[in-house]
């Protein structure tokens, strides 16, 4: 049996044939209906023979041809569905993205953990015009939201996916924020450290122009490949009666208790905004602003970074600070995540408040504190360096 491209190219030409014979059968038939004989009865006939003849030849073929193609449809399907038991990773399906996210998160830090708990988190869904015809798009606008199925790209641990399970080191159980470090098993979660590395959200349509779709409510960071979209149906998808577990219905165990900006923010915000507005999704400082306090109204910060805050005497008056920083709060989160927690999660540091935090949205990098009684403070916003990199 030959590999899924072959497969795919025997079944391309099979369809190639069958379209051409039918096309034949088609004719023939119409021109049989149509035409008038303008010669004898006896030539009539014979020609009407030979017609009929030649019909019955073609439709006999389309029909062999029709066998064959479903001979090869059912063979390719089962060497996808029956990979070598020896080399698992080696099956694999024809899927590659179809789009990529412009969002204004330009890091992982700071995305919302769930879609549409930040109405205001803007993104531009980029269609690649050379796979995707521009009729694709044609009715979605009559959608509110949309379902997207992307790739987790920035997970640290994409080298797992091409292992053999049994070497892959696969982690079954992962800590959940709602748990206070808990594990539970990553099917009953929405880490994105899965088996497969592949995210479901669901955002608001807000227009579509060409090939980009305008979404607000998302929950993507800049440059996710999107594998699908398929439009939102209340009927089907929302589920009336649907339950949970309890530790997933504690809504406002993240929940902040105030964020309130300093005397300069406005001002240094407004200095940074003349240099990204035309690109940023946003349409004045007053409707970022806006977003930045939606963002921060939820703790952003990881699991270790709420039990243990880093300590304070952190130099970042440069970007190549900042950039370390965010490096910092990846690795942080990878080491101390699998750590114990001390006091079941409730230590807190009583130098919270002197703790410089960063979030990075449409490449500029907001400065805030948050105290132990979870009030933020937003201090400033600057360039960052990940701008050129995000964009």
């Amino acid at each position: 049996m030959g590999g899924p491209k072959s497969q795919w190219l025997t079944l391309s030409i099979t369809l190639a044939l069958a379209s051409l014979s039918a096309s034949t059968a088609i004719s023939l038939y119409l021109w049989k209906r149509k035409s008038k004989p303008t010669f004898s009865n006896g030539e009539s006939s014979k020609k009407i023979e030979q017609l009929e003849a030649s019909l019955k030849g073609a439709l006999a073929k389309c029909a062999a041809e029709r066998k064959g193609r479903i001979r090869a449809q059912q063979a390719l399907r089962e060497a996808l569905r029956s990979p070598n038991s020896d080399k698992l990773e080696s099956s694999s399906y024809p899927m590659a993205p179809i789009a990529v996210v412009h969002s204004c998160f330009s890091t992982r830090n700071g995305t919302p953990r769930q879609p549409l708990l930040v109405p205001l988190a803007k993104a531009s869904l980029i269609f690649d015009s050379a796979r995707i015809p521009l009729p694709s798009l044609e009715g979605l606008e009559g959608y509110s939201h949309c379902w997207i199925i992307y790739v987790f790209h920035l997970n640290t641990d994409l080298d797992k996916l091409w292992k053999h399970p049994s070497q892959s080191k696969f982690k079954a159980k992962v800590r959940v924020p709602r748990l206070n470090g808990d594990r539970i098993g990553v099917f009953a979660t929405r880490s994105p450290h899965r088996p497969c590395a592949i995210g479901l959200t669901v955002a608001k349509v807000e227009a579509i122009h060409g090939h980009e779709v305008l979404l607000s409510g998302v929950d993507l960071v800049d440059g996710t490949p999107v594998l699908d979209i398929k439009p939102y149906l209340p009927y089907c998808d929302s589920i009336q009666g649907a339950t949970v577990p309890d530790w997933v219905k504690a809504d406002n165990i993240l929940a902040v208790a105030s964020v309130n900006f300093s005397e300069g923010f406005s001002s240094s915000l407004a200095e940074c905004w003349l240099l990204v507005e035309k690109k940023s999704h946003y349409a004045s400082p007053d409707e970022f602003q806006s977003l930045i306090r939606q963002v921060l109204s939820w703790d952003i910060r990881s699991l270790s970074q709420r039990s243990r805050p880093h300590q304070p005497q952190l130099n970042t008056e440069s970007d190549d600070d900042v950039e370390k920083i965010v490096d910092d709060f990846s690795r942080v989160e990878s080491c101390r995540e699998d750590e114990a927690i001390e006091n079941g999660g409730e230590l807190v540091s009583s130098l919270t408040s002197d703790v410089v935090y960063h979030l990075i949205l449409e490449g500029l990098n907001i400065s805030y504190r948050i105290d132990s009684d979870s009030n933020v403070l937003v201090e400033k916003a600057t360039l960052a360096s990940l701008h050129s990199k995000s964009r």
